[in-house]
Formats: structure tokens, sequence, C-alpha cells
């Protein structure tokens, strides 16, 4: 006991390991790859609502989740166009831009300091990442995108859980770019994005 006292002394006390003692490349990485699995079970969530939809919904008539206000329905012949249907009929442009947009937010996952204050726009951009990749899917594989949420108290455009992931991230996002990061917050991100 005493021996182990005197080392103590000559030593300074024995810390344990912790998360601030990982160095920091590693704890980078570990992120990104947590963010990775995050996304991909996003997207299989998503591929399993569009699947559940094309065997329950398809031919059948629209399912009242809240009657008058919220139903399932199967957009007959998918989606071809952007959200909400917009510029229907150029799967090939929408596959790149999909290809670019995800890339880049791969890239900035993977470069973005592993802060707390980034922690919601992390989760964000996973959220858009695997919306993405989930409409983008259906378009190489089908063609057009699965469509089968409707709010009917508003004529709302039919859209998909993918959808959601991105349009509300993006609003969201929108709204921390405005009333949350301050300048100095842009131009930390920006600087660890273009590092070397």
């Amino acid at each position: 006991m005493n021996q182990d006292m005197e080392m103590e002394k000559e030593n300074g006390p024995a810390v344990l390991p912790d998360e601030t003692q990982v160095p920091k490349t590693d704890r980078s990485k570990i992120r990104w790859a947590v963010d990775i699995v995050c996304i991909i079970v996003l997207v299989v969530l998503d591929q399993a609502s569009k699947q559940a939809a094309v065997m329950f919904l398809k031919d059948q008539p629209a399912f009242d989740l809240i009657p008058e206000i919220l139903q399932l329905y199967y957009l007959p012949g998918g989606n071809t166009g952007a959200a909400w249907g917009l510029l229907s009929g150029h799967q090939l442009l929408f596959i790149a831009v999909s290809v670019v947009v995800v890339g880049g937010i791969l890239f900035i996952l993977w470069r973005m300091p592993v802060m707390k204050k980034y922690g919601v726009m992390r989760v964000l951009l996973v959220l858009i990442a695997a919306g993405g990749i989930g409409n983008m899917i259906d378009r190489v594989v089908n063609g057009y995108v699965v469509d089968f949420i409707y709010i009917k108290i508003i004529n709302f455009p039919i859209f998909n859980v993918a959808d959601m992931y991105v349009s509300c991230s993006i609003v969201i996002l929108m709204l921390l770019f405005l009333f949350k990061y301050k300048e100095e917050d842009m131009k930390e991100l920006e600087m660890s994005i273009k590092k070397k």
C-alpha cells in the first residue's frame, strides 16, 4: 500500500481513459462510422416503408390514419419528378444530383469537427443523406419514387419517409443558420472542411 502511494506521488494520480484521451482523428473516424451506420439504418427504414406500401396499399383505396386529415395512399405510377412531383421525367438528372449532394454531405461529415455545437447539424445532414439515398435507390431500381403519405386536409402532394427526412431537416437547418450558429461557428466549420 505504501509502495503504491509512493509511486502515485512520483508519477501523479492514475487517470482512467476517457473520450478526451482518444486522439482527435480517431474520434472523427468513430463519429463518421456512426454516421454511416445511422444513414444505413434510416435508408433501410425508408425502403421497408416503401415495400410495405407496395404490398398493402397498391391498387387499394386510401387508408385513413386520421379521418379526413392523414391517409396512406399509394400514388399510382409513382413519382417521376423531384419532391412533390416537380420536373417529372428527368430521372438521370435527379440521380446525378443525388450522387453529388450525398457525396458532398459525406465529405462534410468526415471533415466536421466532433464538437457539441455541431451535433444537431450532423444529425440533420445524416437525415438528408439518408433521404437522398432512399429516393435515389427508387429511381435506379424502379424508375420512379414510391410515394404513399397524403395529408388530405390541405391536399398536400403525396410523399414518403425519405421526403420527410429531407424536408424537415432542411427547414430545421435553415433555422439553425438563422438563429443558432454565429459567423465564427461557420468559419470554424469552413476551415475544418477545407483543411488538407
